[in-house]
């Protein structure tokens, strides 16, 4: 069933939701390739991107909260690919070599994801998607 038939079409809960999981289906899809679920990999590359983040900054960053992070970068070191480093109260989160080794790999997922919704919703569509709910978003901040 669409979900545009559904009694529940005009719910911003149930059509919002109904939305993520089919985009996630899509990410899962894509980030099948290297092993890894779709929230690990964005934690992944943000820290390959600033190596020695602290795990607050990847709460802020990806919107979740201070404990699924710590659930997700103990998931990626057990996959031997971040470690973290404590200096005083301080903790930093590094990728390991084998962690680094992905990230052109991680790349080429990160482009067949944006492929994948674009052709189906098209490029300007989903452009103007992803900035509507980003400012949506904002606004329920």
């Amino acid at each position: 069933m669409k979900s545009s038939n559904s009694r529940f079409n005009k719910c911003l809960y149930f059509s919002a939701n109904a939305l993520a999981r089919k985009i996630e289906k899509i990410a899962v899809e894509n980030w099948k390739k290297i092993d890894l679920a779709p929230s690990h990999a964005y934690l992944l590359m943000m820290v390959l991107e600033n190596p020695g983040v602290q795990p607050g900054c990847i709460a802020d960053e990806m919107q979740l909260t201070p404990s699924t992070i710590t659930r997700l970068i103990e998931k990626l070191e057990d996959k031997k690919l971040l470690v973290r480093t404590a200096e005083g109260k301080i903790t930093n989160v590094y990728a390991t070599p084998k962690g680094k080794e992905l990230l052109p790999k991680m790349k080429n997922c990160m482009g067949d994801f944006y492929k994948t919704y674009t052709d189906i919703l098209g490029a300007d569509e989903s452009s103007r998607m992803v900035q509507n709910i980003n400012k949506l978003t904002d606004k329920l901040s």
